[in-house]
Formats: C-alpha cells, sequence, structure tokens
C-alpha cells in the first residue's frame, strides 16, 4: 500500500475529465440564446438565424474583479459591453478635478456607447462587485445592422432611452428636493429591477452611500437623514445595504413631487 503523500502526490497528477453534458450544457449558457436578459440587449422576435449571427459576433466574456475598471476616460473605442452579471458605476472628472457619479449600471445594461462619436470613452466605468460582461465589437455590430434592420431600430431605442436617462439625472439634480431626488432614485431602481424579472421591492444596494450621495449630488450626511426619514415614514426600510420599500405609491408620489416632504 502506497504512502498517504504519496497517495495524495499521485491523486494530485491525475488529470481530472470533464463531463461532456455539463461542458455540452455550459457551452450553450454563454450564447446569447440561453441567456435569460438577451431581450434587454437584444429586439423581441429575432428569428434563429439571426440570433445566430449575433451570438457570433460576441466575443468573450470578461469578469472584471470589483473596484476594478472595465474601461477607462479618454480609452479608445472598441467594445459595446452588455453586463451579464454585476453591477458597475461611471464616472467622470470634472474640468474643477471632482469625480461624479453618472450612473449604476446592472445585468442587462449596455455600456461604452458614450464613446460611440468621438471614438473615445468619456467616462470611466468601475465594477461594484465581481462582474461579467459581454464584449461586442462595434465594428462587427455595424456591419450587422445592414443585416437585421430590427437590430438597428432596438439599437437607437438603447441609445434614445439612456439619453432620457441621462437628460432625467440633470433636471433632478437641478430642479428637486433633496427627499425628492432620493425617491427618484429608489423608484428607478425598483422600476429596472422589475424589468429583469427580480423583486421590485426587495434589492440590495451594490453602492456605498457615499457614491449615492455623489450621484444625486448630496452629501452623505444628508443621504443617512433622508434614509431615517424616509424609514420613520414608513416608505421604506433598510438595514445596511438591503431595501425594502413598504409604499410604493406615497414613494412614487413623493417621487413626481406631487407630496410634502416627509
Amino acid at each position: 500500500m502506497l504512502a498517504p503523500s504519496t497517495q495524495g502526490r499521485i491523486a494530485r497528477t491525475i488529470p481530472v475529465i470533464p463531463d461532456s453534458a455539463s461542458a455540452h450544457a455550459q457551452e450553450q449558457a454563454n450564447h446569447c440564446h440561453s441567456c435569460s436578459l438577451r431581450n434587454l440587449c437584444l429586439p423581441t422576435g429575432l428569428g434563429e438565424s439571426d440570433m445566430a449571427k449575433f451570438d457570433m459576433i460576441v466575443g468573450r466574456r470578461h469578469r472584471i474583479e470589483r473596484d476594478k475598471f472595465l474601461y477607462r476616460m479618454n480609452d479608445p473605442f472598441k467594445y459595446l459591453y452588455a453586463v451579464r452579471v454585476g453591477h458597475f458605476k461611471t464616472q467622470r472628472i470634472e474640468d474643477n478635478g471632482e469625480q461624479q457619479i453618472t450612473g449604476f449600471q446592472m445585468p442587462g445594461d449596455l455600456l461604452g456607447m458614450d464613446a460611440i462619436a468621438g471614438g473615445h470613452h468619456y467616462s470611466d466605468s468601475v465594477a461594484l462587485e465581481d462582474s461579467e460582461v459581454c464584449e461586442i465589437p462595434f465594428s462587427k455590430l455595424e456591419q450587422l445592422f445592414a443585416d437585421i434592420p430590427s437590430l438597428l431600430r432596438h439599437f437607437h431605442r438603447l441609445m434614445s432611452h439612456e439619453i432620457r436617462r441621462e437628460q432625467n439625472i440633470m433636471i433632478s439634480l437641478g430642479n428637486m428636493r433633496a427627499e425628492q431626488r432620493l425617491a427618484v432614485f429608489f423608484t428607478n431602481l425598483s422600476s429596472r429591477y422589475a424589468s429583469r424579472g427580480y423583486s421590485p421591492s426587495n434589492f440590495h444596494l451594490r453602492m456605498k452611500r457615499e457614491e449615492i450621495g455623489n450621484h444625486l449630488g448630496l452629501r452623505i450626511e444628508s443621504i443617512s437623514r433622508l434614509l431615517a426619514r424616509f424609514q420613520k415614514a414608513g416608505y421604506v426600510k433598510v438595514d445596511n445595504r438591503e431595501v425594502r420599500i413598504l409604499d410604493k405609491i406615497r414613494l412614487e408620489t413623493l417621487a413626481a413631487g406631487e407630496m410634502a416632504a416627509c
């Protein structure tokens, strides 16, 4: 009989042969047609042949560790990135040297569209947690637009939605009261999670309070004070980063500016 130490060395040298069924299942899971978020990235009703064409241009699935950059401001533009797993934030360095968080992205969102016109990125993209994206080479995507007109129309809708979202952020920072900004932030997260099949009333905040404050133009002290007021008023319950929306109607009313401060 071999000594235990010898057995251990032999066991470590034996190659592990992957199960073919498991390997095939994993390969299929990496294709767009098997992705549960495909209706966010791709137009609905896309035929199998068109889906296969799109699938062929999608590059590697790129993993980004927490706090690491997906891309940096002024990097050359080559890819769009579809968030497959995890959350990101986009941020810019303003002329005065201050950092401004411009948005938070979640599974199903596309990153990098701001770089299409100028050929370089106008913001940083940073992972808020261990995440994964699908790389979409934009040059190949442009070629595909000619073959799949519905894909081009869907892409235009995504760009229009992104423009409206940024405009709404600018309006909220300029004209809304502090409590209204935070109410908009929660209702926006709620609707975005709901569109992805997640709970609209129970979710985990991937961003820190400082990051929420930066995004909304509020100090962290204001965020903490507002959260306490929201809880006392019965709008939400917050436990560390776990959020539960208790009264969606009143929260939406506050977000719309149709109700006085709590």
